[in-house]
């Protein structure tokens, strides 16, 4: 095998995996990466791992491009053109994890499930809950208004419209109770002290 020849695989290679990985993109499939020895995973600021399929496939084009165009046109010595070849590699396949990583990831953060927890939220019953039964109440999280299915902490009934806090979520259902039955109870604990 001629260093053409190697280079024209490279770049065809790299090129092939470079569609699949943009046309993959498109589809949300979720392709393989390598992470090295302590890089964390997830995370846009620096948790990415600069060995993934779009940079390697980076690499192999840009390496086997130049290489090619060096071994077929130019006249220089092999190990300079390797050596070329390689830094043009390298440049492509950091420039695709510079893209990635300052432009599409740059507003991910890691979730913490700690944020969706719905206990301790205030919302309103939009749905009455009956007595023992099931009612609806809307809130806001995380800069979204969500709905839960919810019931009355000790069984009573709540009208529609009242303020309430979960005070528990078990199996899909928020338990609540009214703001107002626990801003009264502060009130009278403080005020017999």
């Amino acid at each position: 095998m001629s260093w053409e020849t190697f280079y024209l695989f490279c770049f065809l290679i790299g090129f092939f995996f470079s569609v699949i990985s943009f046309l993959a993109g498109f589809h949300a499939l979720h392709l393989p990466h390598f992470h090295a020895r302590g890089m964390p995973h997830g995370g846009a600021r620096g948790g990415n791992s600069p060995l993934n399929v779009g940079t390697i496939a980076a690499f192999l084009a840009w390496f086997g491009g130049t290489g090619y165009i060096l071994a077929r046109y130019s006249s220089i010595w092999t190990l300079l053109a390797l050596a070329l070849a390689s830094i043009s590699g390298l440049v492509g396949a950091t420039a695709v994890f510079w893209f990635l990583v300052k432009v599409l990831l740059r507003n991910e953060k890691p979730l913490d499930p700690a944020d969706y927890d719905p206990v301790g939220v205030l919302g309103r019953v939009s749905s009455t809950v009956f007595a023992g039964g099931v009612g609806e109440m809307i809130y806001s999280q995380n800069g979204s208004r969500r709905a839960a299915s919810v019931r009355s902490e000790d069984g009573q009934a709540i009208a529609r419209g009242v303020e309430v806090v979960v005070t528990r979520y078990e199996k899909g259902i928020a338990y609540v109770r009214p703001w107002d039955e626990l801003t009264e109870g502060s009130g009278r604990s403080s005020a017999g002290k």
